[in-house]
């Protein structure tokens, strides 16, 4: 069985952010990276999976981006992962989901993977998109939001989180792909002979030109913080006058009590 997680480097979330120069995305000066949170649950349970199959399973981690993003990939490889791919791209931060999408679908569809896990959005762009579209580009079913999975004799068990706090059950057979999310699992801490051990593993350099041929969809035109719209006013003291103050507050600076 072949086995494909996908991951992305994103910013740490507690960064201060700010445009570049260009106005189109962030400048990177000064953050700090790391892996994608959702994506850290795909390659939990792809190592999950690898280990209730033994031996036999391949598991291979890829990654889009600049030189940096060997930093994530060596962690996966530290938490289970066999084999790495790094599509070489200083500019996938430019590329909107369509790219990245068949970026990944051009390295994948003459691989022979069973089973392609990603994480379900990322936490810079957050269009829960690029999962989706590898599935329709390849071909393969595709089940997303999951909070259980359970995989025997070549069907994937998937369980899904729906609107309401309801919970969905489906299941694929193989070759499919599936997005995680938060539930799914606890994601290991990589131990240290686990990651000395990931020194050793392979990381094999792909240029983006070979595999992307495709043109976007969609194009940032700029980006910015969102526009300051006044302070907000603080009240404190019993909460009987509280109320009154509050009501009052409505009545005079807004048109919700009349």
């Amino acid at each position: 069985m072949k086995i494909l997680v996908c991951i992305k480097q994103v910013p740490d979330l507690e960064s201060r952010f700010k445009p570049d120069q260009a106005g189109v995305w962030f400048s990177d000066t000064d953050l700090a990276f790391r892996m994608n949170e959702y994506d850290e649950y795909a390659v939990e349970q792809a190592v999950r999976l690898k280990e209730q199959l033994g031996d036999a399973p391949e598991l291979t981690v890829l990654s889009i981006g600049p030189d940096r993003v060997v930093e994530v990939i060596k962690k996966a490889l530290a938490m289970g992962c066999d084999r790495a791919v790094h599509v070489q791209d200083p500019a996938a931060h430019l590329k909107d989901p369509w790219q990245i999408a068949s970026i990944i679908a051009a390295y994948a569809k003459d691989q022979g993977f069973d089973l392609i896990l990603t994480g379900m959005q990322s936490q810079d762009r957050g269009s829960a998109q690029v999962g989706v579209t590898v599935a329709e580009i390849l071909g393969v079913p595709c089940a997303t939001t999951l909070v259980g999975f359970s995989y025997d004799g070549g069907t994937v068990t998937a369980k899904r989180e729906l609107e309401g706090g309801l919970k969905g059950v489906v299941k694929l057979k193989i070759p499919a792909l599936v997005t995680c999310q938060l539930g799914l699992n606890t994601p290991r801490y990589p131990t240290l002979p686990n990651i000395m051990k990931a020194k050793k593993k392979e990381i094999a350099a792909v240029p983006v030109a070979e595999l992307l041929k495709s043109e976007p969809l969609a194009i940032t035109t700029s980006f910015h913080a969102p526009a300051k719209k006044g302070s907000g006013l603080v009240l404190e003291g019993d909460i009987a006058d509280l109320v009154t103050r509050v009501i009052g507050i409505l009545k005079e600076k807004t048109a919700v009590l009349r």
